[in-house]
């Protein structure tokens, strides 16, 4: 699998977990002290990298183990 491929699935899973909470991009940016909701957008669009410390806070935000954002079917 390559870089891209990846960045998308885990966008795509990104996205499932986030929508399973109901809450919006705008939302998840609020619980991840992020201005730009944007910034989740490029994210879930696998066209943005994000540091260790933001995955912990997306799986905190989204109460999942962090593993569930890398679950690739």
């Amino acid at each position: 699998m390559d870089y891209e491929t990846i960045c998308k699935k885990f966008g795509n899973n990104l996205r499932h977990q986030r929508r399973i909470k109901d809450l919006t991009q705008e939302q998840l940016a609020e619980k991840l002290d992020i201005s730009d909701y944007h910034y989740i957008s490029k994210i879930e669009s696998g066209k943005s990298n994000i540091t260790f410390k933001t995955l912990f806070k997306l799986s905190q935000a989204l109460e999942t183990e962090i593993y569930n954002l890398f679950k690739f079917d």
